[in-house]
């Protein structure tokens, strides 16, 4: 119904068939006319919504439904208007029972035989089930504010609890926009100092005289400018964590000052004769290898091994593409809320082309061409044409990745589930917290099938 217009009779016997067979259908039904009342409601919109037919009739279809959209972007409204279809629209309504309800609607205008208008159709069905299933999904694949598939991070993921409930300093490696804040912030998270402050300082943007102060604060008096006292980041971090990144951009001199603070746990601000204790975690990250900088005489040997208590190495994008739909998802619904839009996904040409591109500066370039598409995008979709021109010109080394979708994860989730059930699916469907008829539709849906 949401893919032409529908022209029925507006009365007679061919109108109580209609019925008939409207009722007979799954998925929620209703009619409005010019003035957008509902003139037709079938069973399965009393079942969705929990309101009656009796009670719907003659009402304001927003009133029956509640939607999230029916204020500002009326997909009835822009079917009357422009008179084209809107075609499985994800929005959300409040049922009789006053709970929130994600269904998926399409519209279409309503015509006589002869033509003429007499309003709008809207179909719609609930999809609470999917939208469990999908939160389940994600749910699995995330921790803290990281999202992942991919089986190295997994293993990050199982064991990060154990490295933050220590108090060891850890070094985080990789390559600038792999989330190595996102992955020092959730050592914080989950570590007694919770409660205490993080405090981030970018090594590698300041020279050595303002990162001493930076890092330990100065007196009144210490040089020309300094008024008065200042502390630094490790009175600052107090009992909590201190992030220094990009510490293989430090210069030679200051590693020997900072080797001395993490062996000693004390530090002299600039100007001062008196050593402060500190209570301060240290995390460390660097882009480089700090490895091969010891073997060139770049990085002390000594500190290398102060700071590699223990060590996590992050993947750039382009070794973990698995989870390039998850996150795209992930930034869609993030700038959704953060621009006030309803950009429900990406097409899969847009999606292919992500897939093709080697992403030199990883997941934050990524965020990047996200949301510069949001600027772009005025439907409801993100398409090619909405992404930079650098993607496609992209000389990348990498080999052509397959385009995977949601859908792909969530058949790869529930083939995971099912394995480990030895395909009971009973079980398997209790496992998921779902109905097994559920299941069975899902499995039927994504074509899994068996094992011979």
């Amino acid at each position: 119904m949401g893919a032409k217009n529908t022209r029925i009779k507006p009365s007679g016997p061919l109108q109580d068939e209609q019925g008939i067979i409207l009722d007979s259908i799954a998925d929620g039904v209703f009619t409005v006319d010019q003035d957008w009342r509902i003139t037709s409601f079938n069973r399965a919109a009393e079942n969705i919504t929990g309101v009656s037919r009796d009670e719907a009739i003659g009402q304001l279809c927003k009133d029956v439904l509640k939607a999230d959209i029916c204020e500002r972007n009326c997909c009835l409204r822009a079917t009357m208007k422009s008179g084209k279809p809107i075609v499985n629209k994800k929005v959300n309504i409040i049922d009789a029972g006053g709970r929130k309800l994600p269904i998926s609607i399409s519209t279409a205008l309503l015509r006589d035989k002869k033509g003429k208008l007499l309003g709008a159709v809207e179909t719609f069905r609930d999809i609470s089930v999917e939208e469990d299933l999908r939160k389940a999904i994600l749910s699995k694949y995330s921790f803290e504010d990281i999202i992942s598939k991919n089986h190295r991070m997994l293993q990050l993921f199982d064991i990060l609890p154990d490295v933050a409930s220590g108090g060891s300093t850890v070094l985080i490696e990789g390559e600038s926009g792999t989330g190595k804040e996102l992955v020092a912030r959730a050592i914080h998270h989950l570590s007694l100092r919770k409660k205490q402050p993080f405090i981030a300082v970018n090594c590698g943007a300041l020279p050595d005289t303002l990162l001493e102060s930076e890092l330990f604060g100065y007196k009144a008096g210490a040089f020309t400018d300094a008024k008065k006292d200042k502390p630094g980041r490790f009175q600052l971090a107090a009992g909590g964590t201190l992030f220094l990144d990009e510490i293989g951009d430090i210069s030679p001199a200051m590693q020997v000052k900072l080797l001395r603070v993490l062996q000693e746990k004390t530090y002299e601000p600039l100007g001062s004769s008196h050593s402060i204790e500190h209570n301060v975690r240290v995390i460390a990250a660097t882009n480089k290898t700090l490895e091969e900088l010891v073997r060139q005489g770049r990085f002390r040997e000594d500190l290398y091994y102060r700071i590699n208590v223990f060590r996590i190495s992050l993947p750039p994008l382009r070794k973990r593409m698995e989870d390039l739909p998850l996150l795209v998802e992930h930034f869609i619904g993030q700038f959704n809320l953060l621009q006030k839009k309803d950009i429900e996904g990406i097409s899969a040409e847009a999606m292919s082309l992500l897939m093709a591109y080697s992403w030199p500066g990883n997941i934050r370039e990524l965020a990047n061409v996200i949301e510069r598409a949001f600027i772009l995008c005025k439907s409801r979709e993100i398409e090619k044409r909405h992404l930079p021109d650098s993607l496609s010109a992209d000389p990348s080394t990498c080999a052509p990745q397959k385009a995977h979708s949601l859908r792909d994860v969530e058949a790869a989730y529930l083939l995971d589930a099912l394995k480990q059930n030895n395909w009971n699916r009973p079980k398997t469907a209790r496992m998921l917290g779902m109905h097994k008829s559920t299941l069975y539709r899902r499995i039927k849906a994504l074509g899994l099938s068996r094992p011979d």
